[in-house]
């Protein structure tokens, strides 16, 4: 018996669970406990995501010509969310199954200036050495029907914890930034027409993935062009960049020791 069916059992009779307010306190607080811990495994795998992320952004922020990550965003499922995919797909519902099963409670989508910057940064993720793929979805290579675009990588990662090492997947979604401005705009269109869209907004639609993908790639050859032709510095913002001052003080004092 797993450990839903267990604490939910305990003090039923033959007919079954009892409701929330009739079960046993002691095994109302251990449940509780127990779906608290679980959730807080995939936050937790969000933040380690997010610091590695945010690492690199600072990194090209500071010391390269050109930031690839433009904007990032964080999702955790909601405990009604998790429970409600599991009642709805007949899964097993104990946490380690949910584990199994459920592979996108923790997500991350990170959004990007050009393509080549999407799969830059996922190689840049995926090569760390406690980063781990299960599996990778390429739909800018072979975008789905529908026109949408979107490189998507499931990870697992470990979180250390005061007791343990939790290995917490993760999924990770890369786009360009008209990539995720087509992708939230149908996914607003989808809602407006709960799901059945006509004929001939599914055309547009497509289409217009199509010129967004026409886009990224015009933008990417512009900017190609202007770097190659600039060769700008790398902005040099935020008090980890010495100012100039502090350079020559540095340099006088090697050259004195010298």
């Amino acid at each position: 018996m797993n450990e839903f069916s267990s604490r939910m059992d305990s003090g039923a009779g033959a007919g079954g669970r009892l409701p929330l307010g009739l079960i046993d306190p002691e095994a109302l607080v251990h449940l509780r406990a127990d779906f608290t811990r679980f959730m807080l495994d995939y936050q937790f795998g969000i933040e380690e995501m997010k610091t590695k992320i945010e690492i690199l952004r600072l990194e090209f922020l500071h010391l390269h010509e050109h930031n690839p990550i433009e904007h990032l965003n964080a999702r955790l499922k909601s405990p009604e969310s998790i429970i409600a995919k599991v009642a709805r797909k007949g899964l097993d519902p104990s946490f380690e199954s949910m584990r199994e099963a459920i592979t996108d409670i923790a997500g991350l989508r990170i959004t990007c200036s050009f393509v080549s910057d999407v799969y830059r940064v996922a190689e840049m993720l995926t090569e760390q050495d406690d980063v781990t793929i299960l599996a990778v979805k390429d739909y800018i290579a072979q975008p789905k029907s529908n026109g949408y675009r979107s490189l998507h990588l499931l990870v697992q990662i470990p979180v250390f914890l005061s007791n343990k090492v939790a290995s917490v997947t993760v999924e990770l979604q890369l786009r360009t930034v008209a990539m995720d401005f087509w992708a939230s705009l149908e996914h607003k269109i989808h809602y407006k027409y709960d799901h059945e869209l006509p004929a001939k907004v599914r055309e547009e639609l497509h289409n217009s993935a199509r010129t967004a993908s026409e886009l990224d790639t015009v933008m990417e050859n512009l900017h190609k062009q202007v770097h190659d032709e600039s060769r700008s510095e790398p902005r040099r913002d935020g008090s980890l960049v010495p100012p100039d001052s502090v350079l020559e003080l540095l340099r006088q004092i090697r050259t004195t020791r010298d």
